[in-house]
């Protein structure tokens, strides 16, 4: 092994994980997303969380009833970067469906695009 490869294979190994694989960069549906609790059997479908609900309004910037911030998309996960839900992340599910994350697992709380 020559120097240039062993200070190349030294340097990847020094790169943390979380660096590499966090996913590609990319956006979510505009559009608001209306959150809900599960239900129950002898009840409702959903019990609607109006507090939790948000707005996509452009590729990078959303809307809720706290007020407004950004976002980044990266692979299946969406970040809230600023403003009130700065921390927040959800777990895309699929097109239109995410999942809050609570402490680094997937919770009950979903998201369902609405309307654009």
């Amino acid at each position: 092994m020559n120097k240039i490869t062993a200070a190349i294979i030294a340097a990847s190994a020094a790169i943390p994980v979380s660096a590499t694989g966090q996913g590609q960069i990319g956006t979510i549906e505009r559009g608001h997303y209306a959150c809900e609790l599960p239900g129950d059997a002898a009840g409702s479908v959903g019990i609607a969380q109006p507090n939790e609900s948000f707005t996509i309004q452009s590729a990078s910037r959303y809307s809720s009833p706290q007020g407004d911030g950004t976002y980044l998309r990266r692979g299946d996960r969406l970040s809230m970067t600023s403003g009130p839900r700065n921390g927040t992340s959800y777990v895309i599910e699929s097109r239109g469906f995410l999942r809050k994350i609570e402490n680094g697992q997937p919770s009950r709380l979903r998201c369902i695009r609405q309307s654009s």
